[in-house]
């Protein structure tokens, strides 16, 4: 369940928690169409962090462009709601969720006079996919369900109704007795989890999707990549089938959500040795070094709060 916090922002006013409600008309609640980020903030040695809040601001006006939603505030005027909300709701560590969404005023599919609402949510919440997941790693299994084709749902954008999909493959993976669920394109190449990106470590070159596989442009996936050239890491973007997945020496997912969850097992073959590989580690405790400030952000990835 939701941790509450005491509240909400929403379209410019902070609202309790409990008051944060919208019409049942509201149009993206019966067509699917809005657009929303994941982003965390985490506690470091001295202060919290949000972690790349720029992009990830960026990204949902992207997002909001390329649905043709005209959010009624500017980025920096969404940055600031951001660490208000944070700051307002004594957050040191936890999940934060803006929407911008087409609210109460018309029905019907087209609806382009209907207001576009945007709210902030911001509450405690640990790795999305277990404690004990992001040591030992999880189980995964390929979904009967296949990512979305490029020019059906606009895979680019970080939108609400895309993730019905993500639904089935999670709900048909967790019913079968895995953790995650593992989804290929429309061609059958490995495309990304329900809420993740993918990587897999072969003969020390750490491989992704590449972006033109219909994968969202993942920001802890842009982390990753930075983190491991950085270490001179050989980083390859391309596509790869199911059967290299079952053969790769190390298989981890990244997110917001997941942050760096290693994969011990897909389709009930084990993967490598059957637990987190030096190279998933190394690049996990790079990762969680930064975001909890622990070494130099040389990056400039946080915003202090």
């Amino acid at each position: 369940m939701i941790k509450e916090t005491p509240f909400i922002w929403m379209d410019g006013k902070l609202v309790p928690w409990q008051e944060a409600t919208v019409h049942v008309l509201t149009h993206s609640l019966h067509y699917g169409l809005g657009v929303f980020e994941g982003i965390r903030c985490y506690k470091g040695q001295s202060k919290t962090a949000i972690f790349r809040l720029s992009e990830h601001v960026a990204r949902l006006f992207d997002s909001a462009k390329i649905v043709q939603m005209d959010i009624p505030f500017s980025q920096k005027e969404v940055r600031d709601a951001i660490i208000k909300t944070v700051r307002v709701n004594k957050l040191d560590e936890g999940y934060i969720r803006p929407l911008a969404y087409i609210g109460y005023g018309e029905m019907g599919l087209y609806a382009k006079e209907a207001p576009v609402n945007l709210s902030i949510a911001v509450w405690p919440w640990g790795t999305y996919l277990g404690e004990e997941g992001l040591k030992k790693g999880i189980r995964t299994a390929i979904s009967s369900f296949i990512r979305h084709h490029v020019n059906i749902s606009l895979t680019r954008a970080k939108i609400t109704g895309n993730y019905t999909n993500s639904q089935f493959a999670k709900r048909e993976a967790k019913a079968a007795g895995f953790d995650e669920a593992i989804l290929l394109d429309t061609e059958g190449f490995v495309a990304e989890g329900p809420g993740e990106n993918i990587f897999i470590v072969k003969n020390g070159v750490l491989k992704t999707t590449p972006l033109t596989s219909s994968i969202l442009d993942g920001i802890t996936r842009n982390t990753i990549i930075q983190l491991a050239q950085a270490q001179q890491i050989s980083v390859v973007e391309a596509r790869f089938t199911r059967d290299d997945l079952y053969i790769a020496d190390e298989a981890f997912f990244t997110g917001t959500a997941a942050e760096v969850t290693p994969i011990r097992e897909v389709d009930s073959r084990m993967i490598g040795e059957g637990i987190p590989g030096p190279i998933t580690q190394q690049l996990q405790q790079s990762f969680f070094d930064i975001v909890r400030n622990k070494t130099e952000d040389k990056y400039g990835w946080l915003s202090f709060i």
